[in-house]
């Protein structure tokens, strides 16, 4: 019923492969910081706009909200719907304009290739896993309050908002029916994160982990058995970005 999950056959641990690569790349720009040999683009920042390109590494789950439907009679076989954690990845650009000595908006057009896995518990029955694959077109729109700058080293937090539409998927190829579970075709997040700005003498480069929390409701008008007992679908989403300036 579903289409080759390439993720699942690597079986990799996403949430530890990012936890794992910030605790390296902070312990990192701990030792840098430690061990100024000389200022790297000492006027990099004074620029009203830069530009870069990004790349990212996400895992990302649905929130689930029951439907009154998930304890009717009609679905008494049905004892769970499980969201469960899937890997993917993005690419974009980088639009920076500096506002303040401190504080930054940017506009990052991205690209983000994802996979939603929902898991449908049944008694006395097999297990039903429904994956939704699309790719997503998002523009974030962000505030960047940064440190004081500390030889080559200077910490950032961001946050705002992060408009996606959908520009292929499962709704695209198929009809919505018994066999598809009905999502929407736009999604609004909320963005918050923290990152490291890393100084060097032909660029930046800035490892950033930045956690994704949907407020638009993704569940579908459709109406089949995948959809009976949810009544809503929110998107969480962590992702670690490497940005380049």
């Amino acid at each position: 019923m579903q289409a080759p999950n390439i993720w699942r056959k690597f079986n990799i641990h996403w949430s530890k492969v990012i936890l794992s690569a910030l605790i390296v790349l902070v312990c990192s720009s701990a030792a840098l910081s430690q061990r100024q040999v000389g200022i790297n683009n000492p006027n990099y920042d004074d620029r009203f706009i830069s530009y870069g390109f990004l790349i990212g590494l996400h895992t990302s789950a649905y929130q689930l909200k029951y439907s009154d439907a998930f304890v009717s009679r009609s679905l008494d076989s049905l004892y769970s719907i499980s969201p469960r954690w899937s890997g993917g990845f993005s690419l974009g650009f980088i639009v920076n304009m500096r506002v303040a000595d401190f504080l930054d908006i940017r506009a990052l057009p991205t690209v983000a290739f994802y996979e939603h896995s929902l898991e449908y518990q049944r008694l006395d029955l097999p297990v039903i896993n429904e994956l939704v694959e699309t790719t997503v077109v998002e523009l974030p729109i962000l505030l960047k309050y940064k440190s004081e700058r500390r030889g080559n080293v200077r910490m950032y937090f961001v946050g705002g908002v992060k408009p996606g539409l959908e520009a292929s998927g499962k709704n695209d190829v198929e009809s919505v029916g018994d066999d598809n579970l009905d999502i929407k075709e736009f999604n609004m997040s909320l963005d918050v994160g923290f990152g490291v700005d890393l100084y060097y003498p032909l660029f930046k480069f800035s490892p950033e982990i930045r956690f994704s929390r949907g407020i638009q409701n993704m569940l579908g008008s459709g109406q089949n058995e995948f959809s009976a007992g949810i009544d809503r679908l929110n998107t969480n989403t962590i992702t670690l970005y490497f940005l380049f300036q």
